[in-house]
């Protein structure tokens, strides 16, 4: 299952992008590297927090997370897409290993 991070940019602002590009060196450098991509978009500046991200794959459920420190919840995120991958068409049952970030989950859509 190829799993999709993307992460509002347009919300961040250009002096923020470079904890963005933290991310995809700790998912480069990761173990999971092959099977979860990191896309930047601009959903037209509607967050209410930032920073806003979505996890979605084919054929498995969608994630909206929003208030995510990017910085501070790396690990977090890291852990989140790990627990993605090893659920049954993405359906995280036990979100405590995603730390703080299963507290910033706005929506959660099954497959």
């Amino acid at each position: 299952m190829a799993l999709a991070l993307q992460i509002c940019v347009a919300c961040l602002g250009p002096g923020r992008l470079g904890e963005v590009a933290a991310i995809e060196r700790a998912l480069a450098s990761s173990d999971i590297s092959g099977d979860a991509d990191l896309h930047r978009i601009a959903c037209g500046e509607t967050c209410k927090s930032p920073a806003r991200l979505w996890l979605q794959s084919d054929g498995g459920a969608s994630y909206i997370f929003e208030g995510v420190d990017l910085d501070a919840d790396r690990d977090d995120i890291m852990a989140t897409l790990r627990c993605y991958l090893a659920s049954p068409k993405g359906w995280i049952e036990d979100a405590r290993p995603c730390g703080r970030l299963r507290f910033c989950l706005t929506a959660r859509v099954p497959a």
